[in-house]
């Protein structure tokens, strides 16, 4: 039999214990010796089938002590819940605007939602620009969020908007706005009224790698968000980078 369909038999093996609970998230996966004694396969054979379980982000390899099944606590997203107001999800917060969908989908789960907030102003990403329908070296006033689950980074999360747009407001301004910028938004008399979602995955950049401080093997989600007032203009575009193993993304479709 072939060596790489060994190494698949091995990692097969492996995945489903994790997959069907009998190894379970934290567990230690059996030695290197012990999988080659229960395979009768070389050490090479079985370093290739962790490599491609780790690949896949099912385990993490820790030097000097050994190889585990990987935590998994992924948050539950729910796009629609944007655009709602608070009370329809916290009916004890009756009137109050659903100012951050991230840090109540966070504090649902009994976790601590933390966030780090950068504001600059930037010639805008090229497919940014063109999502924005921003004219040639138009700039955007970008608000940066690094995103925190009780203390542990979990997500990025960038808002673009048309300088000429919200230059005088809060919004190009540093520090968080409490109401939100859809709120914000909603006052200079652009309201969005309709989004369009993309979301697409990859492998992380190095950068996003660091900042994330994502294990070997991790991918992510990227997930894209456009809205439009009321006159089909696109006045935000928000980009989120949500590590794939950390993140459920759910919608809710009703026919009417």
């Amino acid at each position: 039999m072939a060596r790489s369909s060994l190494y698949q038999q091995v990692a097969a093996e492996v995945r489903r214990a994790i997959y069907t609970g009998e190894l379970g998230p934290g567990d230690q996966i059996p030695t290197e010796t012990d999988l080659m004694e229960a395979h009768g396969v070389s050490r090479n054979t079985v370093r290739l089938a962790l490599g491609e379980l780790e690949n896949e982000g099912l385990i993490l390899r820790m030097r000097r002590r050994g190889t585990f099944v990987r935590e998994r606590r992924p948050l539950l997203m729910r796009p629609q819940d944007e655009f709602r107001p608070l009370d329809e999800v916290h009916p004890l917060n009756a009137g109050e605007p659903r100012f951050d969908s991230f840090v109540h989908a966070v504090t649902a789960e009994g976790r601590r939602a933390d966030q780090n907030i950068q504001v600059s102003i930037v010639e805008p990403p090229e497919d940014v620009a063109t999502r924005l329908a921003l004219t040639d070296k138009a700039l955007a006033v970008v608000r940066r969020r690094l995103r925190f689950v009780d203390g542990q980074p979990y997500n990025t999360y960038d808002s673009y908007f048309p300088l000429d747009l919200v230059g005088d407001s809060e919004i190009a301004r540093p520090g968080d706005i409490k109401r939100g910028a859809n709120r914000v938004l909603e006052e200079l008399g652009h309201p969005q009224v309709r989004v369009i979602d993309d979301i697409s995955a990859r492998m992380p950049t190095p950068d996003e790698a660091l900042q994330l401080q994502l294990e070997p093997g991790t991918p992510v989600v990227v997930y894209v968000r456009v809205g439009y007032d009321p006159d089909d203009t696109p006045v935000r575009v928000a980009v989120s980078v949500l590590p794939a193993d950390k993140h459920l993304i759910r919608y809710e479709l009703e026919r009417h």
